[in-house]
């Protein structure tokens, strides 16, 4: 990316403490999902936002349908964004798809984060032999088709599935940075996500991890959050939160804050 990374992807610090935290958010939102969050953590840590190059906050052209095929350049970005800060600690944040972004960039750069803290993270969406991700691979033909036909009308009904939680403003929140994006780079984003298979990286991971898994996700089983506790190669802690939905910092945010709060301070 010939350009200012930090400009380009909407790069802000805030915060007053000296523990540095990143908040990388995930598929169909910005950094501005965590205004719910920020509020408790503010004054403890400082903490380093930025938006995904495929989030409707970005300008659209600076998404490149050559390099952003898999998640590694996504894992580019965000190490490049660390380095230009002059950031050699921080605990990671990530959710959803940048959850797996945070396993890869820390099997790259282990020295790099002291925690990682994944919320509704999947390696593998698509089920397989001895492995349920949650999808078939028809039903995401579906939704890949869905998104293609009539992406307004898919938006409207994905949103309040993916939130869940009987939370108005929450699908409110989701469905206009979802609308945001422009149609063809969520569903190129879609493809490469659903697509994805980072089972065999888990093992590589030796930085320690919380887990925290939704009771009930569609996006995300907690059978997933189970093999990720099982598979990872560092220490590692799972918390469920008794609450429904992939998107807990829109849905249910200060039930996340407390769980967040005691997997950072660890």
């Amino acid at each position: 990316m010939g350009i200012n990374l930090l400009e380009a992807l909407n790069v802000r610090v805030v915060g007053n403490g000296e523990k540095v935290v990143v908040f990388a958010h995930g598929f169909g939102t910005d950094q501005s999902a965590w205004q719910r969050i920020l509020p408790y953590f503010l004054p403890n840590y400082r903490i380093v936002l930025y938006d995904l190059v495929c989030a409707g906050s970005v300008n659209p052209d600076y998404f490149d349908f050559r390099r952003y095929t898999n998640l590694d350049a996504y894992v580019d970005d965000v190490l490049q964004i660390l380095d230009a800060l002059g950031i050699e600690k921080c605990a990671y944040v990530g959710h959803s798809v940048s959850a797996m972004i945070g396993i890869i960039a820390s099997i790259r750069r282990p020295e790099l984060f002291t925690k990682l803290v994944l919320i509704g993270a999947s390696p593998r969406f698509l089920n397989d032999v001895d492995y349920h991700g949650g999808f078939e691979r028809g039903e995401i033909e579906t939704v890949f088709a869905a998104m293609e036909s009539n992406y307004a009308a898919w938006v409207s009904g994905f949103a309040p599935l993916a939130v869940g939680a009987d939370v108005p403003a929450a699908v409110r929140e989701f469905s206009r940075t979802l609308f945001n994006m422009r149609p063809d780079i969520s569903l190129f984003v879609c493809r490469t996500v659903f697509n994805s298979d980072l089972r065999s990286l888990l093992g590589f991971v030796k930085v320690p991890c919380c887990i925290i898994q939704s009771a009930k996700d569609v996006s995300v089983p907690v059978e997933v959050a189970m093999y990720l506790q099982t598979h990872l190669g560092g220490r590692n802690t799972v918390e469920i939160l008794h609450t429904e939905g992939h998107l807990p910092h829109l849905s249910a945010p200060a039930l996340l804050v407390t769980v967040l709060r005691r997997a950072l301070s660890r």
